[in-house]
């Protein structure tokens, strides 16, 4: 496998086949008939997907804001509103994960717990991403009372929003990949 240090998640194109182990018999097509999906597979993939609505949403009211589609004063408040959820919610997410889930997980199959230093190394990185995504927001919402600051703003936002976008489907993708085959194998044993 793989260093880590050669994962990084800026770079990489998905897991390794050596985290992919457990994958081959827990398919994502499959996951939905499993019988440990229900509760805590299906809570956790609904977070995951409330990521990426967020961020659609975020990215789309920048376009909306650029285009003159939406007021400055109520594109500040949705950003306000949205934006600050993304951050909050994702942090407590990541949060959740590094110091509950990933330590538990990581003991129900050897072969994988090298991914769960990868998805820590994810979190670290994204801090910085999301560093830039609340400055951009920030500078949206101060200029949303001046219209051709206002359109520079939001283009500044939705650059960011392109990399952040890209960077965490990356991640909620290789996290869903490794997490949910062991799940599904251990029942969540520990999880509780």
């Amino acid at each position: 496998m793989p260093l880590l240090a050669d994962l990084k998640l800026a770079d990489r194109a998905g897991l390794p086949e050596a985290l992919r182990v457990l994958l081959a018999d827990y398919p994502r097509d499959g996951w939905a008939a499993d019988p440990g999906f229900e509760g805590l597979v299906a809570f956790w993939l609904s977070r995951h997907q409330m990521f990426r609505d967020l961020m659609g949403m975020i990215s789309a009211d920048a376009e909306a804001a650029m285009d003159r589609r939406i007021g400055g004063r109520d594109y500040a408040q949705r950003l306000s509103r949205l934006g600050g959820g993304l951050i909050q919610n994702l942090q407590g997410h990541h949060q959740i994960e590094d110091h509950h889930y990933f330590p538990v997980l990581r003991r129900h199959d050897a072969r994988i717990a090298a991914g769960f230093d990868l998805l820590d190394a994810d979190h670290h990185a994204m801090d910085g991403l999301l560093s830039g995504y609340a400055d951009a927001a920030n500078g949206a919402i101060r200029v949303a009372d001046d219209a051709a600051a206002l359109i520079d703003r939001a283009a500044d936002l939705r650059a960011c929003m392109a990399d952040f976008r890209r960077m965490l489907a990356r991640h909620l993708e290789d996290e869903e990949d490794l997490i949910v085959p062991v799940i599904l194998q251990s029942g969540g044993a520990g999880l509780g």
